[in-house]
């Protein structure tokens, strides 16, 4: 690296003090010093993205490493399953997995969906009773028959 000391700094301020002259000095300085600040920004934020670029080549080769261990697993887990299927379909004798020897198969469960005949019969009667539910349906002239208003034969009412 460049080694600048106080000396050396002092002799170039005062060349230019004595080539660019006092007034324009001070604007020169400025000038300078904006020009410094953004080369130094500017070499900052080409490290921060070299950084970067590193790092995410690192987790790409993490990310490559895992993946291949997984797949390590994943194909060991595949052949010690198929070596433990072979092995226990010769010892059971059985001509597939599925069917296992002495086992009941039952059918398999069927969800009743939204059937509300299921739901209305999984009530109880008392509590239908109670709470004012039909239990059975009328037809119409039986529902005529049941709720006409009946004549009241009254004596003082014939007159």
């Amino acid at each position: 690296m460049i080694d600048i000391g106080l000396s050396k700094i002092a002799l170039i301020g005062a060349v230019a003090l004595i080539v660019i002259g006092p007034e324009k000095l001070p604007r020169v300085a400025r000038t300078v010093g904006m020009l410094l600040g953004k080369a130094q920004r500017y070499v900052s934020d080409v490290k921060q993205e070299v950084s970067r670029s590193m790092e995410l080549d690192e987790l790409k080769k993490m990310k490559e490493s895992m993946e291949g261990a997984a797949r390590d697993v994943e194909n060991s887990i595949q052949t010690n399953t198929s070596d433990f299927e072979k092995s226990w379909a010769e010892t059971t004798g059985a001509a597939s997995s599925d069917e296992l020897p002495g086992m009941i198969t039952l059918p398999e469960y069927k969800h009743p969906k939204k059937n509300w005949r299921l739901k209305t019969g999984a009530t109880p009667q008392w509590y239908k009773a109670r709470s004012g539910v039909r239990t059975k349906a009328l037809s119409g002239a039986a529902r005529v028959a049941r709720y006409r208003p009946r004549p009241s034969t009254s004596s003082g009412q014939n007159g």
